[in-house]
C-alpha cells in the first residue's frame, strides 16, 4: 500500500505526525476506511478505536470526540482524546470506570445521566483498547 500523511492531535499534542498506509477509525456512523488516494472527506469521530497501519501492522488507539478531515494533501485527525493501546493506564481506567457507575447510579437527571454514560462509554473503550497491546 502507498503510505499518506496523517496527524492526530489533542488539545494537549500532537499524538502522530508521519506516514500511515490505511485508517481505521470510528465516526459517529460507524467504522471508516482510509486509504492514499482517498477522496476528500469529512466526519465526526465518536468514542471508539482507531488502528493505523505502519509497516505493514496496525497500531491500536482509543479515542473519543473529533472529527477526522481527508484531503489531497494529508489527514488530520483531530479528537478530544487518544490513547495508544500500549500507553493506557489500565488500573487509571479501571478507577474511571467503578466512578462512572456510580455516576451513573447517583444521576439526579437527564443531564448528570448523559455525562455520566459518557465517562463510561470512554472508561471501556480505554479497558477494550488496552488489550491489544
Amino acid at each position: 500500500m502507498t503510505p499518506f500523511k496523517l496527524q492526530i492531535i489533542t488539545p494537549e499534542k500532537t499524538v502522530f505526525d508521519g506516514e500511515t498506509e490505511q485508517i481505521i477509525v470510528r465516526t459517529t456512523v460507524g467504522d471508516v476506511g482510509i486509504l492514499n488516494g482517498h477522496e476528500p472527506y469529512c466526519a465526526a469521530i465518536a468514542i471508539g478505536q482507531m488502528r493505523i497501519m505502519m509497516n505493514g501492522e496496525f497500531r491500536r488507539a482509543a479515542t473519543s470526540g473529533g472529527i477526522i478531515k481527508v484531503s489531497k494533501d494529508k489527514t488530520v485527525i483531530l479528537v478530544q482524546t487518544c490513547e495508544w493501546a500500549d500507553e493506557i493506564d489500565v488500573a487509571r481506567a479501571e478507577a474511571a470506570k467503578a466512578a462512572a457507575e456510580d455516576r451513573v447510579k447517583a444521576a439526579k437527571d437527564d443531564k448528570e445521566l448523559l455525562l455520566a454514560e459518557a465517562k463510561l462509554k470512554r472508561a471501556l473503550n480505554r479497558i477494550d483498547t488496552s488489550q491489544f497491546n
